[in-house]
């Protein structure tokens, strides 16, 4: 299956661009994650164009030697360097500094990370824990079966409910054949 998706995620022209200048943006420990892959995977199931309504392309790379606010916006002006001509928003985030600002952003704490793998690995949707590389090279944590039958539970390694139900939401208003399965209530 990881073939099939590797396939379909280079149906979408950017993400293919941004794989074949790989190198060049030399991301330490980095992986192209997230919607633009498993939406161009729901695009395609749902007969829409493999670009339709992605809003950005995430690159995650991790650095724990500079996990200052300019340390990021340097490597994010690299990267629109090499990748700008593509006209779409494309997102660098270093891992190694998620835990720093989470809390602030989303409400939640957020332990610190030791990869980026381990950052996708808590994407808030367990079908979404998805990243590639070059060369075919999938991570996908959870398996792909889910992401292709459309599957939306939330993650036990971010139990956020409130978090949870707003993605999924924003997921199925796009997707209408998504099927969203509600967190079961936490103990206690």
């Amino acid at each position: 299956m990881h073939d099939r998706f590797y396939a379909d995620i280079l149906r979408t022209p950017h993400n293919r661009a941004i794989l074949d200048r790989w190198d060049a943006l030399a991301l330490p420990d980095g992986w192209l994650v997230a919607g633009c892959l498993f939406q161009t995977v729901w695009n395609l199931k749902t007969g829409r164009p493999p670009t339709a309504d992605i809003q950005d392309y995430d690159l995650f790379y991790f650095n724990p030697d500079d996990v200052t606010d300019d340390g990021e916006r340097r490597m994010q002006a690299h990267v629109d360097s090499l990748l700008g001509d593509l006209g779409v928003r494309i997102e660098a985030t270093n891992q190694a500094r998620v835990h720093l600002w989470y809390e602030d952003y989303f409400g939640h704490p957020y332990a610190p990370l030791a990869s980026s793998r381990e950052g996708i690995d808590r994407f808030l949707v367990p079908c979404t824990c998805v990243g590639v590389r070059p060369g075919g090279e999938v991570y996908a944590p959870n398996g792909l079966a889910s992401l292709y039958a459309g599957e939306l539970r939330m993650n036990p390694l971010a139990p956020h409910g409130d978090l949870f139900e707003r993605k999924a939401a924003s997921y199925q208003a796009r997707w209408p054949w998504l099927t969203i399965h509600s967190p079961e209530p936490l103990p206690g």
